[in-house]
């Protein structure tokens, strides 16, 4: 297409969209070709229908994980990674990593080799969607999880290795710590860089949204010098960078009665484990929740399982320089090339896609499609075997489903 032109960056962060961009795809593996089909297809009928012939996506594949390997020997190459710095935006299914053996995550890998320090995922309640909560409409948050550091630094010496025997020695010798000789040994790295960086974009993202709060979750009542430095210096960074339009959860009740002032974005935290009950118990207490790698993987999880599962959730893994929207559940090998599993994590993805470019009557069309579609009863096999009289149909047709609703 001679309109096609690349994403750029301008000097003060924001983006340049041009009407034709170039954006990069990854399908991924396992059910990875089904559900990029379908959500390519839903993507670009939701840009026609939005904007006639005024605004198109150029997608442009890049290769990782079982592709790669058969097409260049590569689990990850460094084209890919260049391709996708190159032009600012890519969109991946999922990958394929072993468990406990062979290579290392490529999920981890490209977020840290581009590094995308904030894995965004929003999690909101879709009006009939199966869920084991009463009132799961209360369900409306976004996740912001340092995604370069904490145990997912990748720091480890399996039990009886020459690495992990040296760890141990260094620790007895020098710190007078003694671990079992028979012990793996991990590192667990939190930054104050890092930290700080990521609570911003989180607290910037509650500012720009009208958001009421930004919740710091952490265990530093355990680890003080890792989370609970995440902690500190999460409330450093807002008085420091947004002093005037937030306020402590102690500043909201010892100053204000408990209710919030105009403008302002209340900075709270919460344990980790007490948070897991909280978004249980009082969800709609909460809306943004920032917190370290590990604690943002369990917790992500967890709040989309109260809506439906993972195959009801977006996610992002979002840089200063280029970010990637990907479906946020594994592979599924067992039912590859079935054209059966729900695609609507990729989808939504594309949505928040679409959101980031500011083509958002698009990704509109896309949420209210899904809505309706679901509400009509036909769904994928994982929706149909929860909901009484639903008519259940493969993942192709789902996709085409959507198309139609866009049309009306």
């Amino acid at each position: 297409m001679e309109n096609m032109k690349k994403i750029t960056i301008n000097n003060d962060g924001s983006l340049n969209i041009p009407d034709f961009p170039v954006i990069t795809y990854i399908e991924g593996d396992g059910i990875g070709p089904d559900i990029w089909s379908a959500a390519s297809t839903v993507i670009d009928n939701a840009v026609l229908a939005a904007y006639a012939e005024n605004k198109k996506i150029c997608w442009l594949e890049v290769y990782a994980g079982e592709k790669a390997y058969q097409k260049k020997g590569e689990w990850l190459p460094d084209e890919t990674l260049n391709a996708i710095r190159e032009h600012v935006i890519a969109i991946k299914g999922p990958l394929t990593t072993p468990v406990g053996k062979g290579i290392r995550s490529l999920n981890v890998t490209i977020r840290q080799k581009l590094d995308l320090y904030a894995c965004v995922r929003p999690v909101k309640y879709i009006d009939h969607v199966p869920s084991p909560m009463k009132n799961p409409e209360k369900v409306d948050m976004i996740v912001f999880r340092e995604n370069t550091e904490d145990v997912y630094a990748g720091i480890e010496w399996e039990s009886g290795s020459d690495g992990a025997s040296s760890v141990i020695s260094f620790l007895k010798d020098k710190m007078e710590i003694f671990l079992p000789e028979d012990s793996g040994i991990g590192i667990k790295p939190i930054s104050e860089k890092n930290t700080k960086r990521l609570v911003a974009k989180a607290i910037s993202y509650a500012i720009d949204n009208g958001l009421s709060s930004v919740t710091l979750m952490h265990k530093g009542n355990i680890m003080k010098f890792t989370e609970g430095a995440f902690c500190q210096w999460g409330y450093e960074v807002a008085k420091e960078r947004f002093d005037e339009k937030t306020i402590t959860e102690n500043e909201l009740f010892d100053k204000h009665n408990g209710k919030l002032p105009k403008g302002k974005v209340v900075i709270k935290d919460r344990i980790a484990d007490m948070m897991f009950q909280q978004v249980l118990l009082r969800p709609e207490d909460y809306k943004v929740i920032a917190t370290p790698n590990l604690n943002g993987d369990y917790i992500s999880d967890a709040i989309a399982a109260q809506v439906g599962g993972l195959g009801m959730a977006p996610g992002a893994n979002i840089g200063d320089k280029c970010s990637v929207f990907e479906a946020t559940h594994g592979t599924a090998p067992r039912y590859a090339g079935q054209d059966k599993v729900n695609p609507c994590s990729l989808i939504l993805s594309g949505a928040m896609m679409l959101d980031y470019i500011g083509w958002k009557k698009a990704s509109a069309l896309i949420r209210d499609a899904i809505k309706s579609t679901i509400k009509d009863g036909t769904v994928t096999y994982d929706l149909a075997r929860q909901i009484e009289g639903a008519t259940k149909i493969k993942c192709s047709e789902f996709a085409d489903k959507l198309i139609e609703k866009m049309k009306c």
